[in-house]
């Protein structure tokens, strides 16, 4: 089947199945990391100054992997309801099916191949 055909069903059930469980993992990833984003105290004698200089790192870190976590929990999210609207699977930008392989790389991808490189490239 060439990779440019819309998704069978059986595909599109895989899909969606692992959608759900990324949209899981993704909010107990949330969760976990929720705690270590909190504003580092500024008390110098109960964490010395190396010890607050890695906390802060620490927290930066954390804060980035939030974001990211957070903006792809929004992807999965979308995904997820077009699946439910029987988009799912469609290119966003031309409306021609997503080639299967890039689904199940990644299954969140509101693009084909080739509006994701038009769009990088200009």
């Amino acid at each position: 089947m060439p990779d440019n055909a819309p998704l069978t069903e059986a595909q599109l059930r895989e899909l969606a199945t692992e959608l759900r469980s990324l949209r899981d993992e993704l909010e107990n990833q949330l969760a976990l990391i929720a705690p270590s984003t909190r504003p580092v105290t500024l008390d110098q004698q109960a964490v010395g100054r190396v010890s607050r200089i890695d906390a802060i790192a620490q927290q930066e870190m954390d804060s980035a992997r939030q974001k990211h976590s957070s903006e792809r929990l929004r992807a999965v999210l979308v995904a997820l309801s077009r699946v439910d609207s029987g988009d799912y699977g469609y290119c966003q930008q031309c409306d021609e099916p997503i080639g299967c392989g890039r689904l199940a790389a990644k299954p969140e991808t509101p693009l084909c191949l080739a509006c994701q490189q038009q769009n990088e490239s200009g």
